[in-house]
């Protein structure tokens, strides 16, 4: 996906900006940055997200905390009715931090959470149901007490435990969003959305962006920080996660729907990434859910 500097709708101050997003336009921007640090909440929605060098599913209820020009975008899927996209997101302008009332001390547990944002901060389901009617009251709030809204979600968010969150990207993410680099990781993409289910060879891969093999692995690495296989299995398997979500179909079809040739080698890399087995996160999903 091409990396591109968003522009933010007209301030409606110099410290945030709180906006709805109900329409897919509006949803789906594409992969881009932005100075402003970002805090999302999914109301209603299903599909691939990707920040910094991570691909994963997201569906409904979801709260996501992302740093300063870190790369990511979300792409609706599915049934436009059961999943028109709903979301309020809130940019955290530059002018922010750069006041000397953030500088208090009170404000350290805050600083640390924006710091720790840098890598994209994804909150478990039930830590971000406990944020839902907060996030949907600062849509309505007059500007004095939506600011004190914000801090006081930030104040929460900063107090929680690991338990309550997990983060995307195993270190900052630094992508060098340069034009040239940019195109290139797009068309990779492109290329792993039309073929993840069959099988991918580095030259098949590297001819589409015109590399060599060589070359294509070292500028992968360098570029997303892990190895293209790495980045592809987590691709595959977060497809994997939308049919086990989506579908019931048995593990082995989706095994196969998904590229893998072996039940065993899906298996492992399936608890390697989520932690549990297919039929476990299908479990859990329901409990969640139910």
């Amino acid at each position: 996906m091409k990396t591109t500097s968003k522009p933010m709708a007209p301030a409606e101050s110099n410290l945030l900006n709180v906006c709805i997003q109900t329409t897919k336009e509006e949803f789906a921007y594409p992969w881009h940055f932005h100075n402003e640090c970002e805090l999302t909440y999914i109301f209603n929605g299903h599909g691939q997200r990707y920040v910094g060098n991570n691909v994963e599913t997201f569906t409904s209820d979801e709260l996501v905390l992302l740093g300063s020009n870190l790369p990511h975008c979300w792409v609706n899927e599915g049934n436009a009715r059961e999943h028109q996209p709903y979301a309020v997101v809130v940019y955290i302008k530059e002018d922010f931090f750069e006041g000397s009332w953030f500088n208090s001390s009170e404000f350290d547990s805050i600083k640390s959470l924006l710091d720790l944002s840098k890598r994209g901060i994804k909150y478990n389901l039930e830590t971000s149901q406990r944020f839902r009617e907060k996030c949907l009251t600062l849509t309505t709030l007059h500007p004095v007490k939506k600011l004190t809204c914000l801090v006081d979600i930030l104040q929460d968010l900063s107090e929680l435990t690991q338990a309550d969150y997990r983060l995307l990207c195993k270190q900052p993410y630094s992508g060098e969003l340069n034009s040239l680099n940019s195109e290139r990781i797009n068309a990779i993409y492109r290329y792993i959305e039309k073929n993840y289910k069959k099988k991918i060879s580095l030259n098949d891969v590297a001819e589409g962006v015109y590399m060599s093999a060589g070359y294509f692995s070292r500028f992968f690495s360098h570029k997303m920080k892990k190895p293209f296989f790495e980045f592809l299995n987590e691709y595959r398997i977060s497809q994997a996660c939308k049919q086990l979500i989506e579908t019931e179909k048995a593990v082995s079809e989706i095994c196969f729907d998904v590229g893998y040739e072996s039940i065993p080698y899906f298996n492992r890399q399936f608890k390697k990434i989520k932690g549990c087995s297919p039929r476990e996160f299908r479990e859990n999903y329901k409990k969640a859910f139910t």
